[in-house]
């Protein structure tokens, strides 16, 4: 029976061994998603009050908990009885992120209105006016985005493990999901109160820290802006990156002109490292300009049907 134990906690530590190789491996194969996900979250709560900025990041936090719980179970399933489904899931979701993407750049260039944003700053000082719907759109926005990126993430991982033993997958998986959630968002909290950092540290009595404090103010709304712009990116290039390797054409396409680019001189090697998420990124904007225009076109012939029903 001792013997039986020791044999079983060895394989339990053999088993440990193996899956803290294939987590390493799949954080690195995901990494790129990471960055996305950190710039697309930390984009999503500008706009609130100081005071629920760590409510909103925790309210999508759990969200995003929610998604891989769904997403985990769903992954193992799709891959035992049906993987031909992964990739068109997946290139539904990267569409939908370039649709989102491109939605943002038209309203925010079709669309301006200054007193509209006025209006809004002048709310966020205003205590006495609820923003729990400003709030509540900002976290379904956030979750909703979370969830392509995190099918992604999964895949990925599913992926490199997809020759282990079950157990492993499902250990793996788990692993992955927990450690993304908890750091994509708790650096996401920490961006989101830099700006508090950097004014608690211009009150200190240390003219150090009264400095370094006053650099973290000038520098929290430059960082929130590029998170914005980062953000609306990353949509385009992860999207892109999705649908372009669902076309296996497009694909090779993109990949053939980064070899070809290494022949360039001095920017050769630069160009073929860019140029496929490059190319991936304006495959993005194209599929979600189109995909917005047939929705807005729909959209305004079936309202031209209801109004004449």
């Amino acid at each position: 029976m001792a013997t039986s134990l020791l044999v079983l906690i060895d394989d339990i530590a053999s088993v440990l061994d193996d899956v803290s190789v294939m987590t390493k491996v799949a954080a690195k194969k995901t990494a790129g998603v990471l960055g996305d996900d950190l710039a697309l979250n930390a984009q999503q709560v500008t706009g609130v009050k100081a005071e629920r900025e760590l409510p909103v990041v925790w309210a999508v936090a759990k969200g995003s908990l929610r998604n891989k719980a769904i997403l985990v179970p769903a992954a193992l399933l799709i891959s035992a009885f049906a993987p031909w489904a992964i990739t068109p899931l997946l290139m539904l979701g990267g569409a939908f992120l370039c649709y989102e993407g491109f939605e943002k750049l038209a309203h925010r260039f079709l669309h301006r209105d200054e007193g509209q944003h006025a209006e809004q700053r002048k709310a966020l000082q205003d205590p006495s006016v609820d923003m729990v719907a400003l709030e509540r759109d900002k976290i379904s926005g956030a979750v909703r985005t979370d969830f392509i990126l995190s099918a992604e993430i999964i895949a990925i991982t599913l992926g490199t493990v997809a020759a282990a033993p079950f157990t492993q997958q499902v250990t793996v998986l788990i692993g992955i999901a927990v450690l993304i959630t908890v750091g994509v968002y708790g650096l996401v909290a920490a961006i989101v109160k830099l700006d508090d950092l950097g004014l608690a540290l211009s009150k200190r009595a240390s003219a150090a820290a009264q400095k370094i404090g006053r650099g973290i103010l000038r520098m929290a709304p430059w960082l929130m802006k590029s998170l914005s712009v980062i953000g609306t990116a990353a949509m385009f290039m992860v999207g892109g990156g999705i649908l372009t390797h669902g076309f296996k054409a497009i694909h090779h396409l993109i990949e053939g002109s980064a070899e070809q680019s290494l022949a360039l001189p001095y920017i050769g090697s630069l160009l073929s490292g860019l140029l496929p998420t490059l190319l991936d990124a304006l495959f993005g904007v194209l599929v979600g300009a189109l995909i917005l225009a047939v929705v807005t076109v729909g959209g305004r012939v079936f309202e031209k049907d209801s109004s004449k029903g």
